[in-house]
């Protein structure tokens, strides 16, 4: 069976390591492949290609980092369906959702082709009598991303092309459930013209996360999943003394008010509940429905339910699999727990028909109504595709809920009345908010990122954020003295 390796200064590289783990074709059910898990030794090696290459590579032209974007952007644009073909095999996402996570990612690689004036300073002349102050920005050094299993090539492109564009060097740790999608992404950047050692690709399990959050030659930590991993990584990577953005879990809701397009209201929530068979930290899993509106709302997103097709990806399917038997048993339990916890289950999920090999890992889309506020239903990121309907009675209690929650990642609200609209993304406790906008991620010249337990450190993804966190300013005050200077003055320069 073949093995996914790393990729260390340039090549493909087996390291000191035995250990593999699994890599699923989730559609089917098996094993497709393994993959090399690195040793602490393997990612030090990684870490010293990648602080060699530095030296050089921080110190070419902006034009010549630019140049680069360019072509890896080129490369990944006209080779997009390569990539979707691996996500699909390995993650199990359907092929169109597969291209779209492509797409948000390309965003961030032309977002990080505008590097020169990204990383512009700024100047002032004559701050004092023939003073001037300037400033400048440079990479900060080695910095290290973990990725997570349900975005395999965008989470990465949200880091690494403006890493890169501002002269950093990158150890990229993806998940080990997916990482084809990194090699390639390694080799595309080599074929643009990216030397040796600035991007390097160690697979591997925690033993690997742990040897990037400690190692004293890594200057920043960028990472992606579930809040208590988050939490963990900002916390031993800060007390290693790193620069760290940790984007952690979330639970987000959609408030759909009286007056709303409710047909509107039913697709948004199908697309933002079930796209990636729920696998995405800004799916909609909550519908908080301001009454009289839920019976009919629940009627029509259950006529749409009814049409979906499950099934693998590869196929003319609407929602795939599940990326691993455990997490699709995991997701499918809380049916029960609903059940137990006085909700009713509207759409059961289990044991649906297919369209893909029996042994696939499969959870159809499942509806939950009347879900309790005390229910592990709500509480905890289920992280799959159960969608629960809370039922409210006023604008105000439904605020409420989604100020409460320990999660501020996502929000959406539905409504015709441009006033609520207005007060709503003004008091919502939350990161990104959508008006009429069920899953709204910003575009790649903003910044992505939530509030409370779902963003651990002040930095958010990509955008002008991501710019600022992969350098350093530098600030600089400078004088070149006339030639008819006035001689020594020992007072502090007054005018």
């Amino acid at each position: 069976m073949s093995i996914v390796e790393h990729w260390i200064n340039g090549e493909i590289a087996s390291g000191t390591s035995a250990r593999t783990g699994p890599v699923y074709n989730p559609a089917v059910g098996e094993v497709a492949r393994e993959v090399r898990l690195a040793s602490t030794a393997d990612v030090d090696t990684a870490v010293q290609a990648a602080k060699a290459a530095f030296a050089d590579w921080s110190a070419a032209s902006w034009s010549k980092r630019q140049q680069v974007m360019f072509a890896f952007r080129e490369i990944l644009n006209s080779r997009k369906a390569e990539v979707a073909a691996l996500l699909t095999n390995e993650h199990g996402k359907v092929t169109s959702d597969a291209l779209g996570e492509v797409a948000r990612g390309l965003e961030v690689v032309e977002f990080a082709t505008a590097i020169p004036h990204l990383a512009k300073g700024e100047y002032s002349e004559n701050v004092s009598t023939g003073v001037d102050v300037y400033s400048i920005k440079q990479a900060i050094g080695v910095v290290g991303i973990i990725s997570p299993f349900n975005f395999p090539a965008m989470v990465p492109l949200w880091f690494f092309p403006i890493a890169i564009a501002a002269g950093n060097t990158v150890v990229l740790k993806p998940s080990e459930k997916d990482p084809s999608a990194s090699l390639w992404m390694a080799a595309a950047l080599k074929e643009a013209g990216l030397p040796d050692g600035v991007f390097n690709v160690v697979n591997g399990d925690k033993e690997s996360v742990d040897a990037l959050l400690e190692h004293p030659d890594v200057a920043s930590i960028s990472f992606v999943g579930s809040t208590p991993i988050a939490k963990y990584i900002y916390e031993t990577a800060s007390r290693n003394g790193k620069r760290v953005q940790a984007l952690g879990g979330a639970k987000n809701h959609m408030l759909v008010l009286p007056d709303a397009d409710l047909d509107l209201v039913a697709d948004s929530a199908i697309n933002a509940g079930f796209g990636s068979a729920g696998e995405r930290c800004m799916a909609i899993s909550v519908v908080i429905a301001v009454e009289p509106v839920a019976d009919e709302l629940i009627s029509k997103i259950q006529d749409r339910m009814s049409g979906l097709t499950v099934g693998d990806g590869l196929r003319n399917c609407d929602m795939g699999p599940l990326i691993t038997k455990e997490h699709r048993d995991k997701v499918a339990s809380y049916i029960d727990v609903a059940t137990a916890d006085g909700a009713t289950v509207v759409v059961d999920g289990r044991g649906i028909q297919v369209d893909g090999e029996a042994g696939g890992f499969w959870l159809g889309p499942t509806l939950i109504d009347r879900v309790p506020l005390d229910s592990r239903v709500y509480t905890e990121e289920i992280f799959g595709p159960v969608l629960s309907i809370v039922r409210v009675a006023t604008y105000e209690e439904g605020l409420a809920i989604i100020n409460a929650s320990r999660y501020g990642n996502g929000t959406a609200i539905f409504t015709n009345d441009g006033g609520a609209a207005r007060r709503f993304q003004r008091e919502v406790q939350v990161g990104m908010v959508g008006i009429n906008v069920p899953i709204p991620v910003p575009v790649g010249y903003f910044s992505f990122g939530g509030w409370k337990d779902s963003l651990f450190g002040d930095a958010k993804a990509y955008g002008q954020a991501a710019v600022n966190f992969f350098t350093r300013e530098k600030g600089i005050t400078s004088r070149w003295l006339d030639p008819s200077h006035g001689g020594i003055n020992l007072g502090f320069p007054q005018n």
